[in-house]
């Protein structure tokens, strides 16, 4: 690189979650400063894995970036600043709740961290729902107020990405030089795809409540008789509960197939993964059903298929754990913009100089 040497990448994660984004930027040369969530659980998962971060486990409003600075010991700027806020406030399906919901604010936070930090480079993610129902205009002007630009709001899918799985999320970022974001938007690539196959389909077959005594995670969910007697009827493979014989088919699904036509459906060996969500182990809540096997994908496959390494540890019960999966940037969607990254932070500005003033 030309203005950013390696080690000089550094990076603050807010909304950190169970660390997905930092576990993406770490692989690719990133020095990961300082994060911040609110969840405890998972902010116990954060800490399992990148116990050198500092972290921060509070509300993100009563967060002072002026005291993360003296705790980490940064004088300087940073090259990245990452916000991933809570989607749920932009979900097409929440749009009722949305001018009622104050985490629809939370992506306004970032302003104070880019006020004391000024990072060369601001990443926003979450779900293209932010299009429509977020404060795009207000983060806007609050960007300008210190003389930043935001760029287009860009929807990519996680599958261009290297993750077997079909998730679309909604990018931007914002830079005080246009030539900065228009490179980044450039360098963007789709990298080799990957399938359910190619994640899941070495592990052990399990049947209802069996357990792989060498991996905690990957057990399956015991299911009731009448379930595992629905899941004999649906095809291996991609089947769905359309190939249900009337006498098992749940009352609110008759004559309603056009309706949640994933419920119960299986997974298929040679495509990516339905997007996961914090119910990608309940085969109730989409098409969790494992490919070959009579039950739900298990967490260690719903982990495996979000990108996480093998040997990521997660804190919590089997629902907190579903749900801090559900709820993460896929890890290779992160290590997948590394050339976007690395282009927008190698631009140096004529105007500027080494230390990156005027």
């Amino acid at each position: 690189m030309t203005s950013t040497a390696n080690s000089l990448l550094t990076a603050i994660d807010l909304y950190s979650g169970s660390g997905a984004v930092t576990e993406g930027l770490k692989h690719i040369g990133f020095n990961v400063l300082a994060a911040v969530d609110s969840d405890p659980v998972s902010c116990k998962t954060y800490r399992a894995n990148h116990e050198k971060v500092h972290l921060y486990e509070r509300d993100i409003r009563e967060v002072s970036p002026a005291d993360i600075r003296k705790d980490i010991r940064h004088k300087g700027n940073i090259s990245l600043l990452i916000v991933c806020a809570p989607c749920q406030p932009f979900s097409t399906q929440n749009k009722k709740r949305f001018q009622d919901d104050p985490r629809a604010a939370l992506v306004l936070q970032a302003i104070k961290f880019i006020k004391e930090f000024s990072p060369s480079l601001v990443f926003f993610e979450n779900v293209p729902g932010i299009a429509a129902n977020g404060p795009i205009d207000q983060l806007r002007r609050d960007l300008h107020t210190f003389g930043y630009s935001l760029g287009e709001l860009r929807v990519i899918d996680a599958a261009d990405c290297g993750v077997a799985q079909r998730r679309e999320r909604c990018i931007m970022v914002a830079a005080k030089e246009q030539e900065r974001i228009d490179l980044f938007y450039a360098s963007i690539r789709s990298c080799e795809s990957r399938n359910v196959a190619d994640l899941i389909g070495h592990l052990p077959s399990l049947g209802s409540g069996e357990r792989d005594a060498s991996d905690p995670l990957h057990f399956a969910r015991r299911h009731h008789q009448i379930t595992l007697e629905r899941l004999k009827h649906i095809p291996k493979n991609g089947g769905s509960r359309s190939s249900l014989p009337k006498r098992l088919q749940l009352k609110c699904h008759k004559g309603r197939d056009g309706d949640f036509p994933d419920v119960y459906g299986r997974m298929k060996w040679d495509d990516v993964a339905p997007t996961l969500t914090t119910g990608c182990t309940d085969l109730t809540k989409g098409r969790y059903v494992h490919p070959r096997d009579d039950r739900a994908i298990t967490l260690r496959e719903a982990a495996l298929l979000q990108s996480f390494p093998p040997e990521y540890k997660f804190c919590g019960n089997s629902g907190q754990i579903a749900r801090q999966i559900g709820n993460a940037v896929p890890v290779e969607m992160i290590k997948a913009l590394e050339l976007p990254f690395r282009r927008a932070l190698e631009f140096s500005s004529p105007c500027r100089g080494r230390n990156g003033k005027s």
